[in-house]
């Protein structure tokens, strides 16, 4: 019987604001080493191809399949989970409109949403829509995740102070 030799690197992230030294194979997603080895289940498995979005996580800030990206890749990189979203103000909106039903896709949905807040804080409605399509949700409550996001949008940007002409 042939033996394998699986070669195992050290790694550092920094997951939800920790730096985090690990020991991963070259083959292991980031999804499996976020579940499995860091405990983070809040992103799940669901295609395993980066088709549906349940395991969005960020990476510096932009949103990224993690079922798909070696974890080898994220070598030194900025990691945020839904685990480190707790006080998002797109997580508030999904409990105020109730923007869930069985909640398998909610942690994509959120983590996907909150970076569009970064990355876009000015979006219009449209581009929330294409923004969404990143994501599948099973149980089809798209109009309240809708309702969700967009609340977030239009009270940051009723927030913003409107420059006046003299």
């Amino acid at each position: 019987m042939p033996s394998y030799n699986i070669s195992q690197y050290s790694i550092g992230l920094q997951v939800n604001g920790e730096w985090r030294t690990i020991q991963v194979r070259t083959a292991d997603t980031l999804l499996y080493v976020l579940r499995e080895s860091l405990g983070l289940t809040g992103s799940k498995n669901g295609c395993d191809n980066g088709d549906c979005g349940t395991c969005t996580i960020l990476v510096n800030g932009v949103p990224i399949k993690s079922c798909i990206m070696l974890t080898v890749e994220a070598n030194g990189q900025h990691i945020t989970t839904i685990e480190g979203l707790t006080h998002s103000p797109i997580m508030q909106a999904f409990v105020q409109q109730q923007a869930f039903q069985c909640g398998y896709c909610t942690p994509g949905f959120i983590v996907n949403c909150h970076g569009l807040l970064n990355a876009h804080p000015d979006a219009n409605e449209e581009t929330i829509g294409i923004w969404l399509e990143s994501n599948i949700c099973r149980c089809t409550s798209y109009e309240e995740i809708h309702k969700a996001v967009m609340s977030v949008f239009t009270s940051n940007n009723a927030a913003k102070p409107t420059s006046q002409g003299s």
